[in-house]
């Protein structure tokens, strides 16, 4: 009896000492982080393109039928705005451009300091690390709140405007997992299920104007610069989704990830080689919370802007498979599969991921959520052969690390990271 009271008292004051710990540390952060203001950047018009000797770019015979007649070919596009959304294996896809970007020695356009551009604030060029009207960049990817005019005025006119979505009610319980900790109003939800009691009255819980509360309604709306309160009939959201349909060229479902690289490729006319990937960030299963029928219509009643959005995308999405062509999408799709599984035998300890506390190396753990180390990484074969080593280690290295490499100073997001590992005691 003694035991369990000593245990309830250690539980309460580690709660009290870690949510002040939190409290100043993200007021702390947030003073250190926030951008400098420019009110009037002059207007300096943007280069076509600043990739490196765009000649030497190899064109290649295209994948469109009505080309191939003709024998027409295409050079790889390199100026791309990815639009990297929350939860919708992002990291992933970061991780195929930063190794495209890296072949093809393109500009990429890098927050300072941190790993996002000062999220949740609307994007500003400003952000942008050591930025200079006029300066040239390829790429831009890391997460922000998208500012299409912002954007715009960084990139060249022909750039190619890429995001992905995920179904809103996994997203929904993914994110309410990993950000749940830093949205204070969670804090009061009462039993172990916080995610089922919340999707029981989520209008009781709630708060719109709290600390944080964006992660858990309607994110992907959010994440591109519209108002994620909105009802569902307002004219807005419509509107909205209009606007994002005429600006982004190609938008990805991560539960067709495959048949997305597939179209991807054949949009940008890339290489196969160009699509190799590991899974990264996964969570382990044990983790996931099983979402019941219910609980699934409570979350995209809860979401209905991010669900709105989502089923008008997977109809385009289905569209362009359709255009593709059904058989030829699936021979693609099992070539990358079977070239994924190839890498994976050669690069990959055990053929698969593992937990946070079996990853050899410090240098490959991932980054985790606050709390607990519920993310999986992978250990590097220790015999890969030399021709495929370096690749090997890109394919497998965690976002922030591969920021890093690429010379990013994230000196605010491992302080932050340095806060977290206290808090994971």
């Amino acid at each position: 009896m003694a035991g369990k009271k000593g245990r309830q008292w250690r539980s309460m004051c580690k709660g009290l000492v870690l949510g002040t710990l939190l409290t100043s540390c993200m007021i702390l952060l947030y003073c250190l982080s926030t951008p400098e203001i420019h009110l009037s950047l002059p207007e300096v018009p943007v280069p076509y393109s600043c990739a490196h000797r765009p000649s030497q770019l190899h064109p290649k015979s295209t994948t469109n039928t009505s080309q191939q007649t003709s024998g027409q070919t295409c050079t790889p596009k390199v100026d791309i705005m990815f639009m990297k959304t929350h939860k919708t294996a992002s990291s992933t896809f970061l991780n195929i451009l930063f190794r495209f970007g890296e072949k093809h020695r393109l500009k990429f356009a890098f927050p300072s300091s941190r790993n996002d551009f000062f999220y949740p604030s609307v994007f500003q060029r400003s952000q942008v690390k050591d930025y200079r009207p006029g300066m040239c960049f390829n790429v831009i990817c890391n997460h922000m709140r998208f500012n299409a005019s912002e954007v715009a005025k960084l990139l060249p006119l022909d750039t190619s405007y890429i995001t992905i979505l995920r179904d809103p009610a996994e997203l929904f319980e993914s994110s309410f997992h990993y950000f749940g900790r830093l949205v204070p109003f969670t804090w009061k939800i009462p039993g172990d299920d916080k995610l089922s009691e919340f999707l029981q009255d989520p209008d009781y819980y709630f708060d719109k104007e709290g600390f944080n509360s964006f992660y858990l309604k309607n994110l992907l709306f959010f994440d591109f610069g519209q108002d994620n309160t909105l009802g569902l009939d307002d004219p807005r959201v419509e509107e909205g989704i209009k606007f994002i349909t005429e600006r982004f060229q190609l938008v990805m479902l991560v539960e067709y990830f495959e048949e997305s690289l597939i179209l991807l490729k054949d949009a940008l006319c890339w290489e196969m080689d160009d699509l190799l990937f590991f899974k990264l960030n996964a969570r382990k299963g044990s983790t996931v919370s099983k979402l019941t029928p219910e609980l699934r219509a409570k979350a995209l009643q809860w979401n209905a802007i991010d669900w709105k959005l989502y089923q008008h995308f997977n109809q385009t999405f289905w569209k362009k498979v359709d255009a593709y062509g059904q058989q030829r999408m699936a021979k693609d799709v099992a070539e990358l599969r079977r070239r994924n599984t190839e890498m994976a035998s050669i690069c990959i300890e055990g053929g698969q991921a593992v937990e946070a506390g079996s990853i050899q190396e410090t240098a490959m753990q991932p980054w985790q959520p606050i709390g607990e180390k519920s993310i999986m990484g992978y250990n590097l074969k220790k015999n890969v052969d030399k021709a495929h080593w370096k690749l090997c280690r890109k394919m497998l290295m965690p976002e922030l690390q591969y920021l890093t490499e690429l010379g990013v100073n994230l000196w605010i997001t491992k302080l932050w990271g340095h806060v977290r590992d206290i808090i994971n005691w």
